[in-house]
This record gives structure tokens, sequence and C-alpha cells, in this order.
């Protein structure tokens, strides 16, 4: 009993506004705790889960996202905060290889691409792969070791290039249990004998999204419970762990009992003062993406009932196409109009330029059949959203620069959780990385171990 009571004197601070910031605020409020406060960098919530509405009426959300999830507590959040303003899908993904389409996933509907080359050199990969073995040491040769040569040429490692815009083989593969699925050979040998659609496959099948607001709507819903709490346009640029204090650029000056993070891990190490060497060189180990949103609105009916599409070719510049208007008719203005949303990557790897880069969309558009020529003078709306911090990386090692980053973190009664507050991607999904800052509240109120991150 006395220990919680010590709790109750304790100032909590929260850095981020994200998932993981408001999942941590709105846990710090159902459990009816008053010394805290959260602060955003940014004068809105939602960080790379946020919407925004343009001039000209189009709704574009910072990435693909959609709401699925196979934890029983966000689904319960969701369902309480979205009540019915929410749509339901069955999802439609696809894949664009060779001048044509085929379902996701790849690996277990390459059997209806009408090039049967691409066909043969799969399925031979596959039994190859069946009489190997071996040890993997990084993510590339993981692609080879499980897929086989014909899913890794065509699909496996031109996509993951273009995502990750990082070479593969400097990336660990401890964490593809959470992301990727392995190849089940007996499903895809059926699939080919029996010529079946197989794209049911996956925990997104079936899919919610926001009626009112693109994704970010969701994250409004949040702002009733913290509005008494929370500071836009705070961007924190130094944290003194002695002092157990946060400098904010407008030269305001904060001070914590204990502080829970969401910005980027490196940024966090990075605004430390005098933390030690060994800390030091770890911050610059990390290793992330960031991307280019390229939002396209067309004065025109929607041509295709799809949701999204991968393209693993070089043809184009991005790794995935949204059609956001077919999530909510609230995406466009009113009337036969569509949206595109195009993603791609950058990184010190890989340059792309940030002046050209909605050309070479519109381009690469075409280029897919997803626009026509004359459709470029149907184009009333785009959109570019520079997201510097988009993947985070699992760089080989990382795990081991995590659990030192970490220790030391929370010797100084500070706790670094979400998407790039932890750096691990494979739970930092929307629903994990809302979850994640729920539990590391209970943890430090309640003493409860957590579930979804760990280190």
């Amino acid at each position: 009993m006395r220990e919680k009571e010590s709790n109750t004197v304790k100032k909590i601070i929260i850095l981020g506004a994200g998932p993981t910031g408001l999942g941590a605020a709105y846990q710090l409020q159902k459990l009816n705790y008053k010394n805290w406060n959260i602060y955003e960098k940014n004068n809105y919530v939602g960080g790379l889960s946020a919407s925004f509405r343009d001039k000209q009426g189009f709704t574009w959300d910072i990435g693909g996202h959609i709401l699925f999830s196979n934890n029983d507590r966000f689904n319960r959040l969701v369902d309480n905060l979205l009540r019915d303003e929410v749509l339901t899908f069955k999802r439609e993904s696809w894949i664009w290889l060779k001048d044509n389409f085929i379902k996701y996933p790849f690996q277990n509907n390459f059997h209806t691409h009408p090039d049967k080359e691409i066909v043969i050199e799969c399925i031979l990969g596959l039994i190859d792969n069946l009489y190997k073995n071996g040890k993997c040491r990084n993510f590339e040769e993981w692609i080879y070791y499980f897929f086989g040569k014909g899913i890794a040429k065509y699909f496996m490692t031109p996509y993951n290039n273009k995502v990750w815009a990082c070479p593969l083989d400097r990336m660990d593969y401890g964490w593809i249990a959470e992301r990727v699925s392995v190849i089940d050979i007996n499903r895809i040998l059926q699939n080919i004998v029996y010529s079946r659609d197989d794209s049911d496959w996956g925990p997104n099948n079936v899919f919610k999204y926001p009626l009112f607001g693109g994704i970010g709507g969701l994250f409004d819903k949040f702002l009733p419970y913290i509005n008494r709490h929370l500071y836009l346009n705070k961007n924190a640029i130094k944290v003194s762990v002695e002092k157990k204090e946060i400098v904010f650029q407008d030269g305001e000056k904060v001070s914590y009992d204990l502080l829970i993070s969401t910005i980027p891990l490196n940024e966090l190490l990075n605004k430390i003062e005098n933390k030690p060497e060994q800390i030091n060189k770890s911050a610059k180990e990390f290793v992330w993406n960031g991307g280019y949103m390229v939002g396209i609105g067309i004065n025109k009916p929607c041509p295709s009932k799809k949701n999204w599409i991968y393209f693993p070719q070089d043809d184009s510049p991005f790794y995935r196409v949204t059609y956001l208007s077919n999530y909510s008719p609230n995406m466009t203005p009113r009337g036969n109009y569509f949206s595109f949303l195009a993603e791609t990557s950058y990184s010190t790897f890989k340059s792309v330029s940030k002046e050209t880069i909605v050309e070479e969309t519109i381009r690469g558009l075409i280029n897919s059949k997803l626009l026509e020529e004359e459709d470029k003078a149907q184009i009333v709306s785009t959109c570019l959203i520079d997201v510097q911090h988009s993947f985070p990386v699992p760089f080989l090692g990382r795990d081991e620069v995590l659990r030192e980053v970490q220790s030391f973190l929370s010797g100084n009664n500070i706790y670094s959780r979400g998407r790039f507050g932890g750096w691990k991607y494979e739970v930092g999904n929307m629903d994990n990385s809302l979850i994640q800052g729920m539990e590391i509240v209970e943890k430090i109120l309640l003493n409860r171990e957590e579930t979804i991150y760990r280190v």
C-alpha cells in the first residue's frame, strides 16, 4: 500500500502524442492518475497515424493504415472510441508484376500469373529448398532459404529492397516471425494443382477503417480524455537524467520523476546530456529509413475496388499504393472523385529526390496501369508528406544494442516505447504501439508485466 501511495505523488511526463503516447495518456486518465502531462512537438496528435484534409477536400493518411488486430484489448478500445463510426472491409490486396496483377500473398498465388516461366522458377526454387540445410546470417539469406530463388527474385527481394531502402544483408531476421508468413509448401502445391485462389490468408483479411477523418479520426477520439494534460508545439531538445529535467525549444524547462518517451530512440539518446560513452556509441548504431507519402486526387469515378497494391518492380518509385477513397466516402470531396496514396522509402543508402517524387509517382501510376495518360488532366490535388522516420530497421546486432540502451534508460527512470521509441518493427504496428503505451503505465503504477514490448 505504501508503494502505491508513493507512486501517486510522482510526476509522469510523456514525450510524443502518437499512438503510444496517447495510449499511455489514456491509461493514466483511466486509472485516475492526476500528476502527468503529455508534450507533442507538432500541432496535432496521432504521430505517424495522423490524417490531414487539404483545401480541395481530400483526406490524406501518413501511410497505408487500416484497423486490424488479434489483440482483444485494442479491438475493444477501437469499438469504444469509434462506436458506429466505423466501416468493415474484406481485403482486396494485389501485387503488380510483369504487366499483371496477382492477388496477395505472392507465395500463395504466384501460380495465377500468366507468364509460366515465372511460375516454374518459383516452383523449382521451392522444391530445391526442401533439401537445403543451413543457418541464415541475415535477412537476405533468410529470404532465399525460406522462399527459394524464384519467389526471392520476383517478389521478396526487390519488394523488401524498396520498402527498407537498406541492404538486406545488413538486416537481422529475428523479427520475421511476427510479420512475415513462412512457406506452407503443402498449401502452395494444392493451390497449383487445384488452380485455387488463395487470397484470404493473413490477419488483415478483414479490417476496419474510421468513417470520418481518415485513420487519424481514431486518434482524435482520444482528445476529450487528455486535453487538460496535452501541450502541442513542444519540441524537447535536452534531457538531463541528473536533474530529471526536459528543456524545450521555446526555453521552458519541465521536471519529471518518470519519463515515458515515444520519440525515436536514437533522437532521445542524442538529447540526453552527459551520457556514458558506450551509450553515445550505441546511439550511432541505429538504422532507419524515411518515406515520401504522395497523395493524388483525381476528378473521376474510381475505376477499381482494390484496397492496396504492392510493387516490387523498378518501373515505379513506390512500394505500395492505397486507394484511400475506397476506405470511406468521406476521404474525397462529394462527387466523382477518387484518391491514391503512394509510399516511397529513402535513406542514406538510397536517395530519392523530393523535388521530383510527385512527378515520378504519377509516371509510376501510369506505368502500372493505375492511371491513363489522359488522366493527368483530371488530377485536382497532390499532397507530399515527408516522413523522416518511417521504418525502424532491424539492423544486425539490434537486440544487443536495445538491451544495453533500455537498461541505461530504465535505470534513470526513463521508459522508451512505441514504433520508434522501442525500435522493434515486429511490434511496431498501430495496435501494438498503442498497447505498449497502456502497458508501460500499468508497469509503472501497478507493477504489471508487459506483454508486447520485451528486450
